[in-house]
């Protein structure tokens, strides 16, 4: 029998609201991302726990067991209980009834099977009791094992009652899947036949999966596939993939993390026109734009936005133009980022007064960038125009 291990099961409030479950008679297992994450050896982030007991039971029983029930969304079945200062969701066994694409419409089980239809793919249908005993009610371990990311049962029924899970599929895939095994060719069909329930989708949510996907380690081969259904131009409008694949490998020279926002940029995208963004991401993208259509060089770039997005303008132009990293990057960038310029305001007055003022500065600071930072306050003040 498949068992799993760690400090997120062993943990003491992991342990209490199982057992608190389990101690009146009821079925109670983690289920899902933590059980996946812990069988493939990733880092378990959150533990969601599965049940037969009703909410108002689960609610009974915390009180009762002296622990924080929280009633998040009792009328779907799930309740937060706070064990150990950490929250845990804990959900009755569901069935749906109906779906519309975007809601569900469902009944509480006593079938953990049942409950295991109504998930998305079948490495997430897995439970694991107190003790770390994997149930596997629909044999999603053969798959998880492959690293192949399949839907439960018929793949068109799973995105029909949720459309989102056509970008959730591309998202594990791009996560979790093998590089080397391809994608399920069934969920492919599925995705391609049913595009226009993207439509439906709010722009946060398709935001929020892209958004996850482009931070995978590598999600060129699972853009690639949105591109080829059809799914990156209901999404992306005007999004290419042909730089990405340059990026990812680029980035790994250069040791850089995985980076969303520059990935969206390598795809061609600087606007967040067709998604939901902060302000802080849009200006960002709009910084890449005007950096790579600029001629700055890197120090320069470094000199005025930092070392962190000299080295994404670095990675950006050599993946989109198709050059080549320059060499000595690294040495351009750490001069330009501690770089400062010896000269102020207060320097050319009372002489220089207004708008004459600022543009005396900017020419100044042209001058001494161009010089690779070497000219000294008392050069630059020997070509300052004094008024």
């Amino acid at each position: 029998m498949t068992r799993v291990s760690g400090a997120w099961l062993s943990a003491l409030g992991t342990q209490a609201v199982l057992g608190m479950l389990t101690d009146a008679g009821h079925a109670a297992y983690a289920v899902g991302g933590c059980v996946r994450n812990a069988l493939i050896g990733k880092a378990v982030e959150d533990v969601d726990i599965a049940t037969d007991a009703r909410p108002r039971t689960v609610m009974a029983l915390a009180e009762a067991a002296g622990l924080k029930p929280v009633a998040t969304g009792i009328d779907h079945g799930t309740v937060t209980v706070v064990a150990d200062g950490t929250g845990y969701e804990v959900t009755t066994f569901r069935a749906d009834v109906e779906t519309d694409g975007r809601h569900a419409t469902v009944r509480f089980s006593d079938d953990v099977k049942e409950d295991a239809r109504r998930r998305d793919f079948t490495m997430n249908a897995l439970y694991a009791d107190a003790s770390g005993h994997v149930i596997d009610p629909l044999g999603g371990l053969p798959d998880l094992q492959a690293r192949l990311v399949r839907f439960i049962e018929d793949p068109a029924a799973r995105i029909r009652e949720d459309y989102l899970r056509i970008l959730r599929f591309l998202r594990f895939s791009a996560w979790y899947a093998d590089p080397d095994g391809g994608f399920d060719a069934d969920a492919l069909a599925a995705i391609a036949d049913n595009l226009d329930g993207l439509d439906a989708l709010s722009r946060e949510r398709v935001t929020a999966e892209l958004i996850k996907l482009l931070a995978a380690p590598d999600p060129a081969p699972a853009v690639a596939v949105m591109q080829q259904t059809g799914v990156l131009a209901r999404c992306l409008p005007g999004a290419d993939t042909q730089a990405l694949a340059p990026l990812v490998h680029s980035e790994g020279s250069l040791d850089c993390p995985p980076d969303p926002l520059r990935r969206l940029a390598a795809l061609g995208v600087f606007t967040g026109a067709d998604l939901r963004l902060s302000r802080a991401q849009e200006k960002r993208l709009a910084l890449y734009q005007s950096l790579i259509d600029g001629t700055a060089s890197l120090a320069e770039v470094a000199y005025r936005h930092g070392a962190d997005r000299a080295i994404d303008a670095a990675l950006l132009r050599s993946a989109l133009l198709e050059q080549p990293l320059p060499d000595g990057l690294r040495d351009a960038i750490e001069e330009g980022a501690k770089a400062q310029f010896p000269i102020t305001a207060r320097d050319l007055m009372p002489g220089v007064t207004g708008p004459a003022l600022g543009a005396e500065l900017d020419r100044l600071e042209a001058l001494w960038i161009a010089s690779g930072f070497a000219l000294t306050r008392a050069a630059l003040l020997e070509r300052a125009s004094r008024g």
